[in-house]
């Protein structure tokens, strides 16, 4: 009797053991294999990332230094470099002025005529888009104080052989409209394309 408990009992341990080193195996290579898939997706998808972003900063390098118009009025420049219409309804155009000339350039005429305009200084505040096509013409926008949403010159103007950055939004023009003439001062018009942000 105590030779038959003791076999059982042996019988019993093995088994169990068996079961036991069957289960943290199967585990083992479940673990394994899980493990082992995401890493390579992930190492995959990191790479493709890195991949995809660099070709992305490649493409969009140049277009930061694409000039989309340039006119000249006397000894200053315009350019401008982006026109871009974001998904709340707005065009927003920036670009650089330079002063070619050898004195200080008071930027006075590009503020606009109306006295709400006049109190933003020497700014981008009198510039407007036209829509020659649709025949309407979009104002710089402005807050509820009159300030317009477009840059103001520090000290009034640029100084000679110097240039500086500047910007102007506005109401967006409809989707089908893609060209439109940015106007300001007594610059001449300069006909740009508007692109869509992300």
């Amino acid at each position: 009797m105590d030779l038959r408990h003791t076999m059982k009992g042996r019988g019993a341990m093995a088994a169990m053991a068996i079961t036991t080193g069957l289960l943290l195996t199967v585990s083992g290579c479940g673990g394994g294999d899980g493990g082992g898939k995401p890493k390579t997706s992930s190492s995959t998808s990191q790479s493709g990332k890195t991949g995809g972003d660099g070709a992305k900063q490649e493409t969009q390098t140049p277009s930061q230094n694409v000039v989309l118009a340039e006119v000249k009025g006397g000894d200053i420049t315009l350019t401008i470099t982006s026109a871009v219409r974001d998904q709340g309804g707005f065009v927003t155009v920036s670009g650089k002025v330079t002063n070619g000339g050898g004195q200080f350039w008071i930027a006075s005429n590009w503020r606009g005529d109306e006295r709400e305009l006049n109190r933003n200084g020497a700014s981008l505040a009198g510039a407007s888009l036209v829509d020659t096509k649709g025949k309407k013409k979009y104002l710089v926008l402005r807050d509820t104080q009159g300030r317009c949403l477009c840059t103001k010159f520090d000290g009034g103007g640029v100084d000679a052989g110097q240039s500086a950055d500047w910007f102007a939004q506005f109401p967006a023009p409809p989707a089908g409209t893609t060209t439109v003439d940015f106007q300001v001062g007594s610059m001449p018009p300069a006909s740009i394309e508007l692109t869509d942000g992300e």
